[in-house]
Order: C-alpha cells, then structure tokens, then sequence
C-alpha cells in the first residue's frame, strides 16, 4: 500500500505530467482561462489517460508481445487513444450538453493531447504491472488536472488585475505556468 501512496504522490506532485515532464501543455494553455471548463477538461483528461493506459497495458501485455509486435506499439496506442476519446466525447454530449459545448474543440484534442500518449508509454518503459499502471495513469492525471484548475484560477485572477500590455494574454501565462511549474519543483526534495 505504501508503495501505490509513493507513486501516487510522485505523479502528482514530484513528476508532474504536465510542469515536469511538459506533456500536455496544448491544453494547459486553451482551456485555462475558466475554472469550470478547466474542470471540466480535468476531468475528461482523468477519465482518457486512466481508461488508455489500461487498455495499451492490455494491448501490449496480450497481443504485441505475444504476436512480437512490438514495433507497432506507438500506432496501437494512438489507435486506442483515438476510439475511446470518441466514446468520452459521445458520453460527455449525452450527458452534459454544456460543457460538451464549454470544451469545444478541446474535447477531441484529448486524442492528441502528448500525455495521454505519454502516460501510455511510461507506463511500459517503467515495466509497471497491471495495478502500478492503473495507479500510476490515474495519479498522472490528477496530476494534470490539479495543475490545470490551479492555473486556471491564477488566470482568472488576471482578468481582475490591471495588467501592463506588453504581458497580457500568453506572455503571462506563460511567466505564470513557469513559476507554477517551479512550485511543483519544491517537492522534489520530499520523496
């Protein structure tokens, strides 16, 4: 139980998919301008790295090692990626019709979006097992989501601040996501 803690913890807060690995900064920067749809976004992103990574774990574990097909993982994974954003974009639009259209065109992005992938792919460089991957993909994006509302909230709090020109809009996001990511870096030191 303590090691699941630890790597959660790690993928959270010490390797942050998002501020120390910068996979997924696409969507860091589009959607971070409202709690609410950053939330929302988080919380697809939860739903598409969890649910994919079980699935490449799967895919690899059971069919590309044992038909020595390993060389098509990158392909697998994306295809893989790809269907099952199509089946949260379906789900979301049935069931909330308005943050189906809050998200926009960031919904099908997800399938594009480098963490998913690269969450898929740590998941089999660092040879986790079933539960570690499970564990790990989940913490991953928490991870991801926690620093995406963060970054939303701090943006919000710009739009009430009188701000000099020159660093309005992405240039202070920007300012603000490196300082962000420099907060993540302090808890290096505690694991």
């Amino acid at each position: 139980m303590t090691e699941y803690l630890l790597l959660f913890i790690s993928a959270v807060f010490v390797n942050n998919i998002l501020l120390a690995q910068f996979l997924g900064n696409c969507p860091f920067i589009g959607v971070s301008n409202k709690v609410s749809t950053a939330l929302g976004m988080a919380m697809a992103v939860v739903f598409v790295i969890t649910i994919s990574s079980m699935f490449t774990w799967m895919s690899v574990k059971y069919l590309l090692i044992p038909l020595e097909l390993e060389y098509l993982q990158t392909i697998a994974f994306i295809l893989i990626i790809a269907t099952l954003v199509q089946f949260v974009e379906i789900f979301i639009q049935k069931v909330s019709p308005t943050l189906f259209r809050t998200l926009g065109i960031y919904l099908p992005l997800i399938t594009t979006n480098c963490a998913v992938l690269g969450v898929s792919i740590i998941n089999i460089r660092n040879e986790y097992d079933f539960m570690h991957t499970l564990v790990h993909s989940f913490s991953a994006a928490v991870g991801f989501g926690l620093a995406l509302v963060l970054f939303a909230g701090i943006r919000e709090r710009h739009a009430l601040c009188d701000i000099p020109k020159p660093l309005r809009g992405t240039s202070l996001a920007l300012i603000t996501a490196g300082l962000l990511a420099l907060t993540f870096s302090a808890f290096k030191g505690l694991l």
